[in-house]
């Protein structure tokens, strides 16, 4: 299979690619002004315990990269510069926990408001999933919403149902820090 270009709303099934092991979720973007102060996009993510986050250590960020079993944070650009990935999440789909049942992923700008930074200031947003064992990229997510007063994006999340995991695309903008969109979920 090559790449799948998804759009805000699709769902793909994982279980679809063979020897499918271990997924590099990655966030990249470019400033849309060079000449403005670069923005700290982070990738992190909640898990959910049937249905449920259930504590802090269900939230991976920057500061907490091993919070779940068989999950981790890996980079962490601070400015976007370069190509590829800024931010890297890597799952080990068959080492998460049997109760961990959705993982979604966000992408907050670090000190937004105090920096007075929006998606709106940032350029060629993606998100995308990458067969780690391969390198191949089997999906990829452009941000094209104009997100010019959120400074956080929830991204997609992974799914699990019975044995298969699915990456469902979601796109919603919102006008909160990482601490603001924790509260919606706890």
């Amino acid at each position: 299979m090559g790449l799948i270009n998804l759009q805000k709303g699709q769902l793909l099934d994982l279980s679809k690619y063979d020897g499918l092991r271990k997924v590099r979720v990655g966030l990249g973007w470019d400033m849309a002004n060079e000449d403005e102060p670069k923005a700290d996009l982070d990738l992190s993510f909640f898990a959910f315990r049937n249905g449920k986050m259930q504590s802090p250590q269900d939230l991976v960020f920057f500061n907490n990269r091993f919070g779940v079993n068989g999950i981790q944070g890996s980079v962490d650009n601070r400015d976007g510069a370069g190509e590829g990935d800024d931010e890297v999440i890597i799952v080990d789909l068959n080492s998460v926990p049997s109760d961990v049942n959705k993982l979604v992923f966000v992408a907050t700008i670090f000190e937004a408001d105090v920096r007075q930074q929006t998606f709106g200031m940032v350029n060629n947003s993606f998100m995308r999933v990458v067969d780690d064992a391969t390198n191949n990229e089997i999906a990829r997510f452009e941000l094209k919403d104009d997100f010019s007063t959120e400074t956080s994006v929830i991204l997609g999340e992974l799914v699990k149902e019975n044995s298969s995991w699915l990456f469902h695309t979601i796109g919603e903008g919102k006008k909160a820090d990482l601490n603001g969109l924790y509260s919606l979920y706890m």
